[in-house]
């Protein structure tokens, strides 16, 4: 079922749903199977399904010289997604991301999905990889979501990269895309950003996931301005708890956001990890009650690999 059919058949009512990791490479899919399943208990309608994309290594070869090779770390968004399905019987978001995939390489995982009766994917750009000061597409790969956005949106009207097909079935994905409160790092400001996500809904967009954040103003101000754009589609709130004193520096840093000064006090005063993973789980439940009174169709927790913190905050709130 698709993410949309879902959110019109809870009624208003909030859902719950999570986003994960698949394994690190080697891995047995049970340690997967064994985070989740305690999330379980409050019926997630959906589970998205990061992608990771190559990252180069150096190898010192016997006569000393290095040699570049490419790796991925977490590999099987498309098996993971299958064997989620198969276990759970739950719907499943793969992301599918512009960096490392040639056009053609899209167009097969996406015909692989749709073969498994997968009906929903988020478009996405991608990160650079660690070795890039900036993203760079694949040679015959999309350097924009936009792009990306597109290539999907023809294939659900059986427009294929080979034009001679002749009769091909289309594809029936709903595609969501995401979206930023606080502005996309490479966007000059908010309204230039809401410019090229107004774009991606009128390409055919059918929801918008958004960013983590710590203020729940920012998603209200963005909510509300997306609405002036004439932005009309479920809006989804991503939201993380803290559990580390570290993560009060790094994710203001790898993901652009802001902390309120409320929550950064409230870390830098705690003694250890223990007392910072409980402001977390504090501070995500009262953001996530104010976001269900307001209305928000779903919570979407950015698990991180990590389930205890969020399976504490949903055991409050479902």
């Amino acid at each position: 079922m698709k993410v949309t059919e879902h959110i019109k058949n809870a009624h208003g009512k909030t859902l719950f749903s999570i986003e994960i990791l698949p394994p690190l490479k080697g891995e047995n899919i049970r340690s997967l199977y064994d985070n989740m399943d305690p999330l379980m208990e409050f019926k997630p309608p959906f589970i998205d399904v990061t992608y990771h994309r190559e990252e180069y290594v150096y190898k010192k070869k016997e006569n000393g010289l290095l040699e570049k090779s490419s790796t991925r770390k977490r590999p099987g968004t498309v098996g993971i997604c299958a064997a989620i399905q198969n276990h759970y019987k739950v719907d499943t978001v793969p992301h599918i991301i512009c960096g490392g995939f040639s056009r053609e390489e899209t167009e097969n995982a996406l015909i692989d999905l749709h073969f498994l009766g997968i009906d929903n994917v988020l478009a996405l750009q991608g990160d650079a990889i660690k070795t890039e000061a900036r993203f760079v597409p694949d040679p015959d790969g999309h350097k924009y979501a936009s792009e990306l956005l597109g290539q999907i949106v023809a294939m659900n009207s059986g427009k294929f990269l080979d034009e001679d097909l002749g009769n091909a079935s289309p594809t029936s994905f709903c595609v969501g895309v995401a979206g930023y409160p606080e502005k996309h790092f490479s966007a000059p400001n908010l309204k230039a950003d809401l410019k090229y996500l107004k774009l991606k809904v009128d390409m055919g967009a059918e929801y918008i996931v958004t960013q983590m954040f710590f203020d729940n103003k920012k998603y209200f101000n963005f909510v509300e301005k997306c609405k002036e754009a004439g932005i009309n589609v479920p809006i989804i709130p991503g939201l993380k708890p803290i559990t580390a004193k570290g993560q009060a520096n790094v994710l203001p840093t790898i993901f652009h956001i802001d902390l309120p000064e409320e929550l950064a006090d409230e870390v830098e005063k705690c003694k250890d990890n223990v007392a910072v993973k409980q402001v977390g789980i504090e501070w995500a439940i009262r953001q996530s009650k104010e976001l269900m009174k307001f209305g928000v169709p779903t919570l979407h927790f950015y698990s991180m690999g990590k389930s205890d913190p969020i399976y504490k905050i949903a055991k409050q709130l479902f």
